[in-house]
This record gives C-alpha cells, structure tokens and sequence, in this order.
C-alpha cells in the first residue's frame, strides 16, 4: 500500500501563520513531492461543533474562509482531496466502534485534551450542586481524541503531519489503532506523524509573545491579512522588555520577532532587503552586543512576511470572485472521502463480524442449526 496523508483544520476562522509554518506549507510541499499516493485535507466542522454547538454560524461562515486559505497557500484540488468532515457520516461509525476501546481515565490523561479544556474555560468538576462552577465539559469534546483516530484511520492514513501540540493526539490513535487491531485482526494502518522540521516552526507564539498563536487570544497575523495589517502587527510585537536603547545589548531567545526570522527568513531575503548583513546569525549576533534597534528588525520581518504573503493574497483574491467552483471543489472531494471511509467501515464491520446479511457462512450456519434442532 501507498503512503497516503490525513490532516486537516477546524473551521473555527481564517487560518493564520502558526498554521502555514506548522502544517500548511508543509502540506503543499508534500502535495508537490510526488511522494504520496493520495492526500486527504479535512474541514473538521463537527469537531469544531463539539465547543461551538451554541454558535453554529461561526463553523458554518468559516467552512469557506478555510477552503480559501488552503487554495491561496498552493493545496490543489487535482492532487490533494478536500472535503468537509460532517459529510462522511462514516467517521462517526468508525468513532462509535472505538470508543469501547479507549477508557475515560485515558481520555483525562491526554495532555491535549487537557490544554484545551483550560484554554477554553471548562470545568472538570463534575458536581451538579455548584452553581458556581463553569461550564461543564461536552461529551464530544471529551472524545474527540477518539473522532481524530476515525478520521485517521478511516483513510488509512500513514501520514498526519501536524504541529507539535499534536503528538499526544496520535499517539492516542496508535494506541486505537493497536487495541482494535490485537482484539479484531490485522484492520487499520497506524499512521506516523510528521512535524516540521524547523524548530522555531513547531509552535509560533503570538505577537504578544504567548506561547502560541491562537484565535481566541487574538495575537495572530492571518494569512489574509493585508500587508498594511501584517506592518501594524509586527510593529507592536513583543521583543526584549530589557532593550530599551538601540545600543543596549538585546536578548534574541524567547524574543519574537527572532523566532519569526527563524521560521520565515532565508539567505535570499538578507540578500534582498538587508545586504549589511550575510545571515541572520549576523544579525543576531549584532542585537546581542548591542547597536541595533527593534524597528529595524521589525522592518526587515514585515518586507519578508509581506513577501511570503504577497502570492497567497493574490490567489486568495482570485477563488474569492469564484466562491460557487469552491464549493463545488469541496462538494466533489467530500463525495470521494465518503466513498473511500466506506470502504475501510466495511473493513472494521468485517473484522468486528457485525456484517450479518453480508456474511453467507454465518446464515447459513444458523440456519442448519435451527432446522437441525426442530428435528
């Protein structure tokens, strides 16, 4: 069997630059390489629901602005397969097989889950009596570790590439992936996963410098935005709290606009828009003793994003005057996504020997059974 890759975005709003250099780019890279058999990119808009059930529209608005980012930033529809989650009822079988497999205890272990259930304010107190308590957590929620391996598996994916932040969450589906197959049989591929290979890509914090870039913390840099957007932000960026004179010496670690020319810069763009220095361990190195000022880093990071973005906005621009053909793109993709997840349902239906009207040797038996005993 062929590699194949399964990953995907939940449609929650537009996709920002810790999903371009997490996954995205990465994704457009594998989809060019020639490397894989078939690709799989999910709008995972039922996972989204599983915190967002009181706000429908927002998942629903936001199918189209994710379908547009993957299009701008180079994902083709020729050789990549996009296509809606809540269109493959298949996923949900395969999750309801597997929760069986997957105990809660493990479920509160996963360190992902748990970050999440902070970020988004729930209570883990299960106690009716406390008026006070904030809002409890949704069963799909909870679960969703178990509809993450369904999606998968369910395309016999070998390949999830991903952000670090991740990793807990297919490791869960390898451990799935292992039970079902030790109690049912040789059925599902255990997928691998892939993580950028660029340190400082692994998880982009925000502008404000918190650990990661995230809608709702609202320090993100769109893919969408316009280059007049991307200057403001990078100019109110966090840096050195300590570099308060351009000749202080400056602290590069855990400065943002640093980890932002780790992930972003190249020999080509030194060349380009700051000759006076080779590479940015030049430039490092001159913050580090002093002499140079944030602005003019910061300059240099808005002309090497505006770059990077330039290319996307136009593409962007031009499937937004073709909204009807995007729909249509995911239309077809979430068609061959349900007909291949049919195929590995009937696999696990197989395994798990619930295809009762499919399996001749089963009526078979039970009829000479029964006629045996009436005799």
């Amino acid at each position: 069997m062929g590699k194949i890759i399964l990953t995907g975005d939940r449609p929650t709003g537009k996709l920002h630059l810790g999903h371009f250099v997490g996954s995205l780019r990465r994704r457009v890279e594998l989809q060019n390489s020639g490397e894989f058999e078939r690709i799989f990119i999910m709008i995972a808009d039922a996972q989204a629901l599983t915190d967002n059930a009181d706000n429908p529209d927002k998942v629903r608005q936001n199918i189209i602005e994710v379908a547009l980012d993957y299009l701008s930033c180079g994902l083709d529809p020729e050789k990549s397969t996009l296509f809606i989650q809540s269109q493959v009822p298949e996923l949900c079988e395969l999750a309801f097989y597997y929760m069986n497999l997957v105990t809660v205890q493990r479920l509160q272990r996963n360190p992902t889950v748990k970050t999440e259930i902070q970020l988004r304010g729930f209570s883990e107190n299960t106690n009716e009596g406390d008026t006070t308590q904030r809002q409890g957590i949704p069963v799909g929620f909870f679960t969703y570790p178990i509809s993450q391996a369904a999606d998968i598996t369910a395309f016999k994916a070998t390949t999830v590439p991903v952000g670090a932040d991740q990793e807990p969450m297919i490791e869960q589906t390898r451990e799935i992936v292992h039970k079902f197959n030790s109690v049912y049989g040789e059925t599902l591929v255990e997928p691998e996963i892939l993580l950028p290979d660029n340190a400082a890509c692994l998880r982009l914090p925000g502008t404000d410098g918190k650990a990661k870039m995230s809608k709702s913390l609202g320090n993100c840099i769109y893919l969408s935005d316009s280059a007049e957007d991307v200057r403001k932000k990078v100019m109110t960026m966090y840096t050195d709290p300590n570099h308060l004179r351009v000749e202080d010496p400056g602290q590069v670690e855990g400065n943002t606009m640093f980890t932002y020319l780790d992930a972003f810069s190249t020999p080509e763009h030194f060349e380009k828009y700051l000759p006076d220095y080779a590479s940015l361990d030049e430039l490092k190195a001159h913050y580090r003793r002093g002499g140079l000022g944030d602005v003019k880093v910061k300059r240099f990071l808005i002309a090497v994003l505006n770059e990077i973005l330039d290319p996307i906005r136009e593409r962007r621009h031009y499937f937004e005057q073709r909204i009807e053909e995007v729909y249509s793109v995911l239309e077809r993709g979430s068609a061959i996504a349900r007909a291949t997840a049919a195929e590995t349902l009937n696999d696990v239906r197989n395994s798990m020997r619930i295809n009762y009207f499919a399996d001749k040797e089963l009526i078979n038996e039970q009829a000479e059974r029964f006629r045996n005993s009436s005799n």
